[in-house]
């Protein structure tokens, strides 16, 4: 195992180390704490599983004499063990915990007496005394302390932004390496940490590239400040940067609240998908460059949604969804009769209006602000993939909702207040062409999503995902009758991928 050592100079450092633990902690980790009576052990488990319930008040009583006490309820199921108690060894196997670990984690207090009978440790912390205060000696799987020490670069970098003793708390992750969490103070809203660590992009697929960089996916965290400061700057409502450490991937940002666009029900609210439909209509009257200023010294650019972005993205559709339906892959002359029909399709886009893509405008990235009038109502993040493309990709995005069913009368009505306001901006607006270019994007969009929901499912075990197909289908069907994609649609029939009937 390899280790580290942690100072602990009070009490509060001790929990605050819990919260660092709490928050790199994954399903299927077992973490031990070990140290005299009185070292600390407690008050690091407290702070480490109030943390994991987001309450700092979470009533965490000592399992002394229960010898588990077990939270079924939180985010991450916790199993907090005390072995002090326990006869013999071997009345280990009678506490689950093998069976614990595959629904959440297992934090073991004196494991000193499990004599072997413990499954694989994946963190062990040791309190020592350290003259006036304690020390921490962690040791662990490479993989669980690399973890960790991102927590404690974390934890770093708010000491260094004047918010060293913050209340960390989880917020979210999404489908990349991102992770996002609340950051507080106790006094005023708390404000959000992005944690954006570099991704490399995974493994050479063709040309030399990896699938983020065919994609123009963004590979730091210099794209969100770039993007986020030209969007600023041109006076949209998006997150303020507080606090930074671009080497690292860690900002502190503005939190722009948590009321969306959806109602209790999780149901569209039609007045707040108008305002941002016709805040895109706003964005797309504008110009935008092609390089952004993250610092004074350094830019990011913002790449082309070209050809070959959308056609990686496509043939996420063949080869993981068509798959999925028929039972086995494409063979190769099929595949290439797919790339070949996308192709004719993409190509009738050379023509049509260019503009700022933010890449995912849909309710999880639109915070509505309550007391604004008109767009400035509008709050925008996670826009760090934006490119310069075909304008119609974000308005194909927010009508056909990914996360929630937005109905066809309301499809409709979104594009007419979309078309309304481009023409009330300019008389050269073309609608023909734009019904056109929304076609092709919705489409690709979504062909693209019905990939990707597979290979999450699949591929990263994240099956929640599958219960937005059948949606996600539905929006497809819609548009594939355009005249544009005939040759999409065209492959679709002969393949039997439209006759299909999605299981969730």
């Amino acid at each position: 195992m390899n280790s580290f050592v942690v100072k602990l100079a009070t009490a509060e450092d001790t929990a605050r180390l819990g919260q660092d633990v709490g928050l790199c902690l994954r399903k299927g980790d077992l973490v031990t704490l070990s140290g005299d009576l009185g070292a600390g052990k407690s008050t690091l488990a407290r702070g480490l599983i109030r943390t994991i319930a987001d309450d700092g008040n979470f009533d965490v009583p000592s399992p002394t004499f229960t010898i588990v006490q077990s939270y079924p309820e939180l985010r991450l199921p916790v199993n907090h063990v005390d072995l002090y108690r326990l006869s013999t060894a071997d009345e280990i196997d009678e506490l689950g915990l093998d069976e614990a670990l595959q629904e959440g984690i297992v934090l073991v207090e004196w494991p000193e007496r499990s004599d072997g009978f413990l499954p694989t440790v994946g963190l062990s912390i040791t309190l020592l005394d350290d003259g006036g205060g304690r020390k921490a000696i962690i040791e662990g799987k490479t993989e669980v302390l690399a973890r960790l020490e991102r927590s404690l670069a974390v934890r770093s970098f708010l000491a260094k932004s004047d918010l060293p003793y913050a209340e960390r708390r989880y917020l979210l992750g999404d489908a990349s390496a991102r992770g996002y969490e609340t950051v507080s103070t106790g006094s005023g809203t708390p404000l959000i940490l992005m944690n954006s660590p570099y991704n490399p992009g995974g493994p050479i697929l063709r040309d030399g590239k990896t699938y983020m960089q065919i994609a123009h996916l963004s590979q730091s965290v210099n794209a969100f400040a770039a993007v986020d400061r030209l969007l600023a700057s041109k006076g949209f409502k998006v997150p303020q940067i507080h606090a930074e450490d671009l080497q690292n991937g860690f900002l502190i940002i503005e939190n722009l609240g948590n009321e969306g666009i959806l109602d209790g029900d999780g149901l569209p609210i039609v007045e707040r998908y108008e305002a941002a439909v016709r805040l895109l209509a706003r964005l797309h009257q504008l110009s935008w460059p092609h390089d952004a200023s993250v610092t004074a010294d350094v830019a990011h650019h913002i790449h082309d949604f070209d050809s070959d972005a959308m056609m990686i993205e496509v043939e996420l559709l063949s080869d993981w969804y068509v798959p999925r339906m028929n039972g086995a892959p494409l063979n190769p002359e099929v595949k290439q009769q797919f790339i070949s029909a996308w192709s004719k399709v993409f190509s009738q886009l050379s023509d049509v209006e260019k503009s700022l893509l933010l890449r995912d405008v849909h309710s999880p990235n639109i915070l509505w602000q309550a007391g604004k009038d008109g767009t400035d109502r509008v709050g925008l993040i996670d826009f760090q993939d934006a490119m310069i493309g075909p304008a119609a990709y974000d308005v194909a995005s927010l009508v056909m909702d990914a996360r929630v069913t937005v109905p066809p009368e309301m499809q409709d009505a979104l594009l007419a207040a979309y078309i309304d306001e481009r023409c009330k901006g300019s008389a050269y607006f073309d609608e023909v062409s734009f019904r056109k270019s929304f076609a092709i994007m919705a489409a690709q969009r979504n062909a693209k999503i019905l990939g990707i929901f597979v290979r999450l499912h699949e591929r990263d075990g994240k099956p929640f995902y599958l219960k937005h197909l059948p949606r996600i289908r539905a929006y497809l069907e819609r548009v594939i009758d355009h005249p544009a994609l005939a040759p999409v649609k065209d492959w679709c029939e002969k393949n039997g991928i439209l006759a299909h009937r999605i299981e969730a």
